[in-house]
């Protein structure tokens, strides 16, 4: 009996297979009647299909936008730090003596106006 019940159950899965790939069970009945919840699985199906294409795009983007924040904070370190080394006084002295100007070596004075 158990080989029967195993046959017959083969003879279920042949036949079903056979439904599907051939299209007779688009002639079914019930199927018919399902057509409409069908219909509203293949529109979710689409949804979440765009909606993980739209998610991987995003990440995309995020990873280059990360990226480029990076090269620009390592820009900005190396500026920074090569306009501090400029910016020093011995730096603008050396520079300026180039050009012909010199440091000069006297404090400055104050100048004061009597009030008459």
């Amino acid at each position: 009996m158990a080989k029967k019940k195993k046959k017959n159950q083969s003879g279920k899965t042949a036949r079903s297979l056979q439904s599907i790939l051939g299209g007779g069970f688009l002639t079914n009945g019930k199927m018919a009647e399902n057509l409409p919840f069908l219909l509203f699985l293949a529109f979710l199906a689409l949804i979440y299909i765009g909606n993980s294409f739209y998610a991987e795009k995003n990440i995309r983007k995020i990873e280059r936008i990360q990226r480029e924040l990076k090269e620009l904070r390592y820009e900005h370190i190396y500026t920074k730090s090569k306009l501090m080394s400029k910016s020093r006084q011995s730096e603008v002295a050396e520079s300026l003596s180039e050009e012909g100007i010199k440091e000069s070596r006297t404090p400055p004075g104050k100048i004061k106006i009597e009030k008459d």
